[in-house]
């Protein structure tokens, strides 16, 4: 497990029902994975944006933000956030249209109780900290 460097971001995951942050514990240590085996990622700054821990590209710019998160109004459900303005969930959605429930351009969605596909959400994982890379390789940069 990836240990905390800001003590903020560990606070948060202790505030969450236990069995909710074991569920976003996972999708945290998978996004530091997924970015740990992907190139031209780099490390990853892990910080508080609207009070939920996310996961930029800061040292390469590889990338566009990750978030995760859970909401006391639905208690069983948690998920992993993209930026809307991005093109991103969109394409998750044509790739993987019954794997995940989407919530509309900006989130992959997961029940409490769901089994998640790990090697379909990695690759979205992998999407998202490349999205600017691919960006720069489609205009020749």
């Amino acid at each position: 497990m990836t240990s905390f460097e800001n003590p903020l971001v560990k606070a948060v995951f202790e505030s969450y029902p236990h069995a909710i942050a074991q569920k976003l514990l996972f999708l945290r240590q998978l996004i530091f994975d997924t970015a740990a085996e992907t190139q031209g990622v780099g490390p990853l700054q892990e910080t508080l944006k609207w009070n939920e821990p996310s996961y930029l590209t800061t040292a390469s710019n590889s990338g566009s933000m990750i978030r995760i998160g859970w909401k006391q109004s639905e208690p069983q459900r948690y998920a992993m956030y993209f930026l809307c303005q991005t093109t991103l969930v969109e394409t998750f959605r044509t790739i993987f249209p019954n794997e995940f429930r989407y919530g509309g351009n900006r989130s992959i969605m997961f029940e409490q109780s769901d089994a998640i596909p790990i090697d379909e959400l990695r690759f979205c994982i992998a999407m998202a900290l490349t999205y600017r890379l691919d960006k720069k390789s489609k205009r020749g940069d």
